[in-house]
């Protein structure tokens, strides 16, 4: 892997100092053009496919920066110039971008409709949320296969679950946010397992890495919601975690990226789009870790949250305060 852990000052705008990344790498070893990429996608995860970019172009670099999901929307909004790709987990701010004319439009690349909007947004994974357990603290009890099943386990033994249950903090994480609104759409479960969360003191998390680092420390024993494809994708957590996908109803998210409108290298910019499908469209899953984008004619595996204009209801500033509110109101009980 060809990366610069050490940003220098000539290198990096102002702006960039005053942000706490949660990782920032700089790929290649020509500065001469960077292309610019601002993700909510650990860099483990994309390392592999930057330097497959790169080795195809050794006369460029790449600038890799990591932040949460809502602070990524914040940022790129106020500096689009300073930013080439965006990519993300949170469907409902990405697609809210490209509406609000944030996106670059790329005609050249062809995507299923379903798995793009407006030629400007190209979706190129299907995630699940998922139940995260911490094995061993699950010997002797019955593993729950559905959210009902959680909401049982936990009432049943309330003092080995005290303070061990983790899930997303909402008015933090963008995907947090996300799957929430999209499972209380679904189901009144969630609110009922929210406010058994909230009887046994759930942690809050900004994402999902932070709450697979807890799990697997057994600083919690549950975890709600975490992506799927992170627990799954770490060697760490074979022997140490069960990773569930909800029998009862699924909740699916499509990891996205889009060109800005203002990006300084937009060719080199549409051509990573244009690499990254590739690989998802060539099944290259040693170059690239994360799920395939799955197509909508499969019933069993594809994303339950569609790329379409309806994601954008719960971003409604009423809406959210509404949501947020009650979401307090079941999970902080104080």
């Amino acid at each position: 892997m060809r990366y610069i852990a050490v940003l220098t000052l000539a290198f990096m705008p102002a702006f960039l100092f005053a942000q706490p990344w949660e990782d920032e790498q700089l790929f290649g070893s020509n500065t001469s053009q960077t292309l610019r990429i601002l993700s909510s996608t650990d860099t483990s995860f994309f390392a592999p496919v930057i330097d497959s970019f790169i080795a195809a172009r050794p006369n460029i670099a790449v600038q890799y920066l990591v932040t949460g999901t809502a602070d990524l929307d914040d940022v790129f909004r106020q500096n689009p110039d300073q930013f080439d790709v965006v990519i993300s987990s949170a469907m409902d701010l990405q697609l809210k971008l490209t509406n609000d004319g944030f996106a670059r439009q790329l005609p050249s690349i062809t995507h299923p409709d379903w798995a793009q909007w407006r030629s400007s947004l190209f979706a190129f994974t299907t995630e699940p949320a998922a139940i995260a357990l911490n094995t061993a603290a699950f010997d002797g009890l019955p593993t729950p296969r559905t959210r009902q099943d959680l909401i049982q386990v936990l009432r049943e033994n309330p003092d080995q679950f005290i303070g061990k249950i983790g899930t997303y903090d909402v008015r933090q994480s963008g995907l947090g946010y996300l799957f929430a609104t999209q499972d209380a759409r679904t189901s009144e479960t969630f609110w009922r397992l929210m406010e058994v969360m909230g009887s046994l003191d759930a942690k809050l998390y900004c994402c999902s890495g932070d709450m697979i680092d807890d799990l697997i420390a057994g600083q919690i024993l549950v975890a709600y919601n975490v992506l799927g494809s992170y627990a799954l994708g770490r060697a760490d957590t074979q022997d140490t975690l069960t990773v569930i996908l909800p029998s009862d109803f699924p909740t699916t998210m499509m990891r996205s990226a889009l060109v800005s409108k203002s990006a300084s290298s937009p060719d080199l910019a549409e051509a990573f789009v244009s690499h990254l499908i590739a690989l998802q469209s060539d099944g290259a899953h040693g170059v690239f870790p994360l799920p395939p984008l799955v197509g909508a004619q499969d019933t069993s595996a594809r994303a339950s949250i569609s790329l379409e204009p309806a994601l954008m209801t719960y971003l409604d500033t009423l809406k959210r305060q509404t949501f947020v509110r009650e979401w307090e109101e079941a999970i902080i009980q104080e």
